[in-house]
Protein backbone atom coordinates (compact mmCIF):
# COMPACT_ATOMS: atom_id res chain seq x y z
CA UNK A 1 0.00 0.00 0.00
CA UNK A 2 1.20 3.51 -0.82
CA UNK A 3 2.05 5.36 2.41
CA UNK A 4 0.80 8.76 3.49
CA UNK A 5 2.89 11.41 1.73
CA UNK A 6 3.40 15.16 2.12
CA UNK A 7 5.30 17.36 -0.33
CA UNK A 8 6.40 20.97 -0.81
CA UNK A 9 5.75 22.28 -4.34
CA UNK A 10 7.47 25.19 -6.10
CA UNK A 11 6.29 26.86 -9.35
CA UNK A 12 8.20 29.61 -11.22
CA UNK A 13 7.75 28.76 -14.91
CA UNK A 14 6.33 32.12 -16.05
CA UNK A 15 4.93 35.15 -14.20
CA UNK A 16 3.53 33.62 -11.01
CA UNK A 17 5.72 32.76 -8.05
CA UNK A 18 4.07 30.00 -6.04
CA UNK A 19 4.61 27.53 -3.21
CA UNK A 20 2.27 24.95 -1.69
CA UNK A 21 2.17 22.03 0.72
CA UNK A 22 -0.05 19.12 -0.31
CA UNK A 23 -0.77 15.69 1.20
CA UNK A 24 -1.84 12.38 -0.36
CA UNK A 25 -3.20 9.57 1.79
CA UNK A 26 -2.93 5.84 1.19
CA UNK A 27 -6.20 5.79 -0.78
CA UNK A 28 -5.07 8.59 -3.10
CA UNK A 29 -7.12 11.37 -1.52
CA UNK A 30 -5.61 14.85 -1.44
CA UNK A 31 -5.40 17.55 1.19
CA UNK A 32 -4.08 21.01 0.29
CA UNK A 33 -2.51 22.44 3.44
CA UNK A 34 -1.36 25.70 1.86
CA UNK A 35 -1.42 27.46 -1.50
CA UNK A 36 0.50 30.72 -1.88
CA UNK A 37 0.68 32.55 -5.22
CA UNK A 38 2.23 35.93 -5.99
CA UNK A 39 1.18 37.36 -9.35
CA UNK A 40 3.53 39.60 -11.33
CA UNK A 41 0.71 41.18 -13.34
CA UNK A 42 1.57 44.74 -12.33
CA UNK A 43 5.23 44.30 -13.29
CA UNK A 44 4.39 43.16 -16.84
CA UNK A 45 1.15 44.97 -17.72
CA UNK A 46 2.95 48.09 -18.95
CA UNK A 47 4.73 46.00 -21.58
CA UNK A 48 1.66 44.17 -22.85
CA UNK A 49 3.16 40.77 -22.06
CA UNK A 50 5.63 38.90 -19.87
CA UNK A 51 9.21 40.19 -19.88
CA UNK A 52 11.45 37.19 -19.03
CA UNK A 53 14.17 39.18 -17.25
CA UNK A 54 11.66 40.97 -15.04
CA UNK A 55 9.91 37.68 -14.26
CA UNK A 56 13.13 35.95 -13.21
CA UNK A 57 14.15 38.85 -10.99
CA UNK A 58 10.74 38.90 -9.31
CA UNK A 59 10.99 35.15 -8.60
CA UNK A 60 14.38 35.67 -6.94
CA UNK A 61 13.02 38.43 -4.74
CA UNK A 62 9.86 36.62 -3.65
CA UNK A 63 10.38 32.86 -3.63
CA UNK A 64 12.11 32.37 -0.27
CA UNK A 65 9.43 34.29 1.59
CA UNK A 66 6.64 32.47 -0.25
CA UNK A 67 8.07 29.09 0.71
CA UNK A 68 8.31 30.19 4.34
CA UNK A 69 4.70 31.41 4.18
CA UNK A 70 3.51 28.13 2.62
CA UNK A 71 5.15 26.10 5.39
CA UNK A 72 3.75 28.46 8.04
CA UNK A 73 0.19 28.26 6.71
CA UNK A 74 0.46 24.47 6.53
CA UNK A 75 1.75 24.45 10.13
CA UNK A 76 4.66 22.20 9.18
CA UNK A 77 8.43 22.42 8.93
CA UNK A 78 10.76 21.02 6.29
CA UNK A 79 11.27 18.04 8.59
CA UNK A 80 7.58 17.23 8.17
CA UNK A 81 7.61 16.98 4.35
CA UNK A 82 8.66 13.86 2.50
CA UNK A 83 9.98 15.48 -0.68
CA UNK A 84 10.40 18.66 -2.70
CA UNK A 85 8.75 19.13 -6.11
CA UNK A 86 9.83 21.98 -8.38
CA UNK A 87 8.81 22.89 -11.92
CA UNK A 88 11.63 21.99 -14.30
CA UNK A 89 9.94 22.96 -17.59
CA UNK A 90 8.57 23.97 -19.97
CA UNK A 91 8.67 27.71 -19.44
CA UNK A 92 10.92 30.74 -19.27
CA UNK A 93 14.40 29.47 -18.58
CA UNK A 94 15.27 32.24 -16.11
CA UNK A 95 12.26 31.54 -13.94
CA UNK A 96 12.77 27.79 -14.15
CA UNK A 97 16.36 28.20 -12.97
CA UNK A 98 15.22 30.15 -9.91
CA UNK A 99 12.62 27.60 -8.80
CA UNK A 100 14.58 24.46 -9.60
CA UNK A 101 17.81 25.71 -8.01
CA UNK A 102 15.86 26.69 -4.90
CA UNK A 103 14.26 23.25 -4.81
CA UNK A 104 17.66 21.60 -5.18
CA UNK A 105 19.12 23.67 -2.35
CA UNK A 106 16.25 22.84 0.00
CA UNK A 107 16.40 19.15 -0.91
CA UNK A 108 20.13 19.03 -0.28
CA UNK A 109 20.02 20.98 2.98
CA UNK A 110 17.01 19.09 4.38
CA UNK A 111 18.02 15.67 3.08
CA UNK A 112 14.80 15.29 1.06
CA UNK A 113 14.29 13.72 -2.39
CA UNK A 114 13.71 16.08 -5.29
CA UNK A 115 11.14 15.65 -8.06
CA UNK A 116 11.66 17.83 -11.15
CA UNK A 117 8.12 18.22 -12.48
CA UNK A 118 6.85 18.90 -15.99
CA UNK A 119 4.55 21.91 -15.67
CA UNK A 120 2.16 20.40 -18.22
CA UNK A 121 1.96 17.19 -16.21
CA UNK A 122 0.84 19.31 -13.28
CA UNK A 123 -2.08 20.56 -15.37
CA UNK A 124 -2.80 17.05 -16.65
CA UNK A 125 -3.09 15.52 -13.18
CA UNK A 126 -4.90 18.33 -11.33
CA UNK A 127 -8.32 16.80 -12.06
CA UNK A 128 -7.29 13.72 -10.06
CA UNK A 129 -6.62 15.99 -7.09
CA UNK A 130 -9.89 17.92 -7.39
CA UNK A 131 -12.26 15.29 -8.78
CA UNK A 132 -10.59 11.91 -8.18
CA UNK A 133 -10.66 10.97 -11.87
CA UNK A 134 -9.55 7.53 -12.98
CA UNK A 135 -7.41 6.94 -16.06
CA UNK A 136 -7.82 7.32 -18.99
CA UNK A 137 -9.31 10.73 -19.78
CA UNK A 138 -8.91 13.55 -22.28
CA UNK A 139 -7.40 16.93 -21.40
CA UNK A 140 -7.71 20.17 -23.33
CA UNK A 141 -4.85 22.43 -22.28
CA UNK A 142 -5.45 26.04 -23.35
CA UNK A 143 -3.08 28.75 -22.16
CA UNK A 144 -0.85 31.54 -23.38
CA UNK A 145 1.80 29.09 -24.49
CA UNK A 146 -0.07 25.88 -25.27
CA UNK A 147 -3.17 24.58 -27.01
CA UNK A 148 -3.20 20.79 -26.94
CA UNK A 149 -5.59 17.86 -26.76
CA UNK A 150 -3.92 15.17 -24.67
CA UNK A 151 -4.92 11.59 -23.87
CA UNK A 152 -3.97 10.99 -20.24
CA UNK A 153 -3.40 7.23 -19.90
CA UNK A 154 -1.64 7.34 -16.54
CA UNK A 155 1.09 9.08 -14.58
CA UNK A 156 3.89 9.67 -17.07
CA UNK A 157 1.82 8.22 -19.95
CA UNK A 158 0.50 10.86 -22.33
CA UNK A 159 -0.45 10.96 -26.03
CA UNK A 160 -0.74 14.25 -27.87
CA UNK A 161 -3.78 13.98 -30.16
CA UNK A 162 -3.75 17.58 -31.30
CA UNK A 163 -1.72 20.76 -30.93
CA UNK A 164 -1.62 24.26 -32.37
CA UNK A 165 0.22 24.65 -35.66
CA UNK A 166 0.82 28.35 -35.04
CA UNK A 167 -0.43 30.53 -32.16
CA UNK A 168 -1.63 29.19 -28.84
CA UNK A 169 -5.19 30.23 -28.02
CA UNK A 170 -4.13 32.39 -25.09
CA UNK A 171 -1.63 34.13 -27.34
CA UNK A 172 -4.39 34.81 -29.88
CA UNK A 173 -6.53 36.37 -27.14
CA UNK A 174 -3.63 38.53 -25.93
CA UNK A 175 -2.74 39.74 -29.44
CA UNK A 176 -6.35 40.47 -30.28
CA UNK A 177 -6.66 42.53 -27.10
CA UNK A 178 -3.47 44.44 -27.85
CA UNK A 179 -4.65 45.15 -31.40
CA UNK A 180 -7.90 46.61 -30.03
CA UNK A 181 -6.20 48.69 -27.36
CA UNK A 182 -7.39 46.54 -24.46
CA UNK A 183 -5.28 45.98 -21.33
CA UNK A 184 -3.09 42.97 -20.54
CA UNK A 185 -3.86 40.15 -19.85
CA UNK A 186 -5.90 39.98 -23.02
CA UNK A 187 -8.14 37.00 -22.31
CA UNK A 188 -10.21 38.54 -19.50
CA UNK A 189 -10.33 41.90 -21.33
CA UNK A 190 -11.70 40.35 -24.54
CA UNK A 191 -14.24 38.34 -22.56
CA UNK A 192 -15.48 41.44 -20.73
CA UNK A 193 -15.91 43.43 -23.93
CA UNK A 194 -17.61 40.51 -25.69
CA UNK A 195 -20.48 40.57 -23.20
CA UNK A 196 -21.79 43.79 -24.76
CA UNK A 197 -20.99 42.87 -28.35
CA UNK A 198 -22.83 41.37 -31.32
CA UNK A 199 -21.23 37.97 -32.07
CA UNK A 200 -22.82 37.87 -35.53
CA UNK A 201 -21.51 41.16 -36.86
CA UNK A 202 -18.23 39.71 -38.19
CA UNK A 203 -17.98 36.32 -39.85
CA UNK A 204 -14.49 35.35 -38.73
CA UNK A 205 -12.91 32.09 -40.01
CA UNK A 206 -13.01 28.81 -38.07
CA UNK A 207 -9.55 27.38 -38.83
CA UNK A 208 -9.30 23.61 -39.55
CA UNK A 209 -13.01 23.05 -38.88
CA UNK A 210 -14.12 19.92 -40.71
CA UNK A 211 -10.67 18.35 -40.93
CA UNK A 212 -10.06 14.86 -39.54
CA UNK A 213 -6.82 15.85 -37.82
CA UNK A 214 -7.27 17.18 -34.31
CA UNK A 215 -4.83 20.09 -34.51
CA UNK A 216 -5.65 23.77 -33.96
CA UNK A 217 -4.80 26.98 -35.81
CA UNK A 218 -5.44 30.54 -34.68
CA UNK A 219 -3.06 32.67 -36.75
CA UNK A 220 -5.54 33.15 -39.61
CA UNK A 221 -8.29 34.11 -37.19
CA UNK A 222 -6.01 36.69 -35.60
CA UNK A 223 -5.20 38.11 -39.04
CA UNK A 224 -8.90 38.36 -39.90
CA UNK A 225 -9.50 40.33 -36.71
CA UNK A 226 -6.73 42.76 -37.64
CA UNK A 227 -8.16 43.25 -41.13
CA UNK A 228 -11.67 43.86 -39.80
CA UNK A 229 -10.38 46.42 -37.32
CA UNK A 230 -8.41 48.24 -40.01
CA UNK A 231 -11.40 48.31 -42.37
CA UNK A 232 -13.63 50.18 -39.91
CA UNK A 233 -11.04 52.29 -38.06
CA UNK A 234 -11.27 54.41 -36.02
CA UNK A 235 -13.01 51.99 -33.69
CA UNK A 236 -15.83 52.91 -31.34
CA UNK A 237 -16.38 51.05 -28.08
CA UNK A 238 -19.24 49.16 -29.75
CA UNK A 239 -16.98 48.19 -32.66
CA UNK A 240 -14.46 46.76 -30.21
CA UNK A 241 -17.19 44.88 -28.34
CA UNK A 242 -18.57 43.43 -31.58
CA UNK A 243 -15.13 42.31 -32.74
CA UNK A 244 -14.46 40.66 -29.37
CA UNK A 245 -17.82 38.88 -29.39
CA UNK A 246 -17.34 37.69 -32.99
CA UNK A 247 -13.78 36.56 -32.24
CA UNK A 248 -14.92 34.65 -29.17
CA UNK A 249 -17.74 33.01 -31.15
CA UNK A 250 -15.26 31.86 -33.82
CA UNK A 251 -13.01 30.38 -31.15
CA UNK A 252 -15.97 28.66 -29.50
CA UNK A 253 -17.15 27.09 -32.78
CA UNK A 254 -13.60 26.00 -33.61
CA UNK A 255 -13.19 24.26 -30.26
CA UNK A 256 -16.61 22.65 -30.63
CA UNK A 257 -15.52 21.00 -33.88
CA UNK A 258 -11.99 20.08 -32.83
CA UNK A 259 -12.89 18.71 -29.40
CA UNK A 260 -16.06 17.04 -30.68
CA UNK A 261 -13.95 14.95 -33.03
CA UNK A 262 -11.62 14.15 -30.15
CA UNK A 263 -14.50 12.89 -28.01
CA UNK A 264 -15.63 10.61 -30.83
CA UNK A 265 -12.13 9.20 -31.18
CA UNK A 266 -11.96 8.57 -27.44
CA UNK A 267 -15.24 6.64 -27.48
CA UNK A 268 -13.95 4.55 -30.39
CA UNK A 269 -10.66 3.70 -28.69
CA UNK A 270 -12.15 3.20 -25.22
CA UNK A 271 -15.67 1.84 -25.75
CA UNK A 272 -15.94 0.31 -22.25
CA UNK A 273 -13.91 2.22 -19.67
CA UNK A 274 -16.22 1.18 -16.81
CA UNK A 275 -17.34 4.71 -15.99
CA UNK A 276 -18.48 7.87 -17.74
CA UNK A 277 -15.59 9.23 -19.83
CA UNK A 278 -14.23 12.65 -18.94
CA UNK A 279 -12.90 15.74 -20.67
CA UNK A 280 -10.70 17.95 -18.49
CA UNK A 281 -9.99 21.58 -19.38
CA UNK A 282 -6.93 23.29 -17.88
CA UNK A 283 -4.81 26.40 -18.40
CA UNK A 284 -5.53 30.10 -18.08
CA UNK A 285 -7.97 30.26 -21.02
CA UNK A 286 -10.10 27.70 -19.17
CA UNK A 287 -11.35 30.64 -17.11
CA UNK A 288 -13.36 31.91 -20.11
CA UNK A 289 -17.00 31.25 -19.23
CA UNK A 290 -18.30 31.11 -22.81
CA UNK A 291 -15.71 28.52 -23.78
CA UNK A 292 -16.54 26.53 -20.66
CA UNK A 293 -20.21 26.64 -21.59
CA UNK A 294 -19.45 25.40 -25.10
CA UNK A 295 -17.38 22.50 -23.79
CA UNK A 296 -19.99 21.64 -21.13
CA UNK A 297 -22.73 21.44 -23.77
CA UNK A 298 -20.48 19.38 -26.03
CA UNK A 299 -19.76 16.90 -23.24
CA UNK A 300 -23.44 16.64 -22.33
CA UNK A 301 -24.29 15.86 -25.95
CA UNK A 302 -21.61 13.17 -26.23
CA UNK A 303 -22.10 11.53 -22.84
CA UNK A 304 -18.90 12.86 -21.29
CA UNK A 305 -18.26 14.26 -17.86
CA UNK A 306 -16.90 17.81 -18.09
CA UNK A 307 -14.27 18.56 -15.47
CA UNK A 308 -12.97 22.09 -14.98
CA UNK A 309 -10.84 22.50 -11.84
CA UNK A 310 -11.40 25.68 -9.79
CA UNK A 311 -10.09 28.74 -11.62
CA UNK A 312 -7.14 29.23 -9.27
CA UNK A 313 -5.96 25.70 -10.09
CA UNK A 314 -6.36 26.19 -13.86
CA UNK A 315 -3.76 28.94 -13.95
CA UNK A 316 -0.14 28.45 -12.82
CA UNK A 317 0.12 27.30 -9.23
CA UNK A 318 2.30 25.17 -6.96
CA UNK A 319 -0.50 22.87 -5.79
CA UNK A 320 -0.49 21.08 -9.15
CA UNK A 321 3.31 20.78 -9.04
CA UNK A 322 3.20 19.27 -5.56
CA UNK A 323 0.40 16.90 -6.61
CA UNK A 324 2.31 15.75 -9.70
CA UNK A 325 5.25 14.98 -7.44
CA UNK A 326 2.98 13.03 -5.09
CA UNK A 327 1.51 11.06 -7.99
CA UNK A 328 5.01 10.12 -9.15
CA UNK A 329 6.01 9.12 -5.62
CA UNK A 330 2.88 6.96 -5.34
CA UNK A 331 3.92 5.00 -8.45
CA UNK A 332 7.31 4.29 -6.89
CA UNK A 333 9.14 6.55 -9.35
CA UNK A 334 12.69 7.37 -8.31
CA UNK A 335 13.48 10.99 -7.43
CA UNK A 336 15.61 13.11 -9.72
CA UNK A 337 19.33 13.65 -9.24
CA UNK A 338 20.40 17.06 -8.01
CA UNK A 339 22.13 17.76 -11.32
CA UNK A 340 18.81 17.70 -13.22
CA UNK A 341 18.57 20.62 -15.64
CA UNK A 342 15.61 22.89 -16.47
CA UNK A 343 14.07 22.65 -19.93
CA UNK A 344 12.41 25.55 -21.70
CA UNK A 345 10.70 23.01 -23.97
CA UNK A 346 9.54 19.69 -22.57
CA UNK A 347 6.73 17.89 -24.42
CA UNK A 348 4.47 15.58 -22.44
CA UNK A 349 4.42 13.20 -25.38
CA UNK A 350 8.05 12.71 -26.41
CA UNK A 351 6.96 10.55 -29.35
CA UNK A 352 4.78 13.21 -30.98
CA UNK A 353 6.16 14.48 -34.26
CA UNK A 354 7.28 18.06 -34.64
CA UNK A 355 4.92 19.98 -36.92
CA UNK A 356 6.56 21.66 -39.90
CA UNK A 357 5.88 24.98 -41.65
CA UNK A 358 3.89 27.45 -39.59
CA UNK A 359 3.64 24.71 -36.98
CA UNK A 360 7.22 24.92 -35.74
CA UNK A 361 6.12 27.19 -32.89
CA UNK A 362 3.21 24.94 -32.07
CA UNK A 363 5.56 22.06 -31.32
CA UNK A 364 7.25 23.86 -28.44
CA UNK A 365 5.56 21.58 -25.94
Amino acid sequence: MVPFLRILGIETSCDETAAAVVERDAEGHSNVLSDVVLSQLDEHSAYGGVVPEIAARAHVEALDELIEEALKRANVSLNDVDAIAATSGPGLIGGLLVGLMTGKAIARAAGKPLYAVNHLEGHALTARLTDGLSFPYLMLLVSGGHTQLILVRGVGRYERWGTTIDDALGEAFDKTAKLLGLPYPGGPAVERMARDGNPDRFDFPRPLVGETRLDFSFSGLKTAVRQAAQDIAPLSDQDVADICASFQKAVSRTLKDRIGRGLQRFKTEFPTTGEKPALVVAGGVAANLELRGTLQALCDKNGFRFVAPPLHLCTDNAVMIAWAGLERMATGAAPDALDVQPRSRWPLDSNAETLIGFGKRGAKA
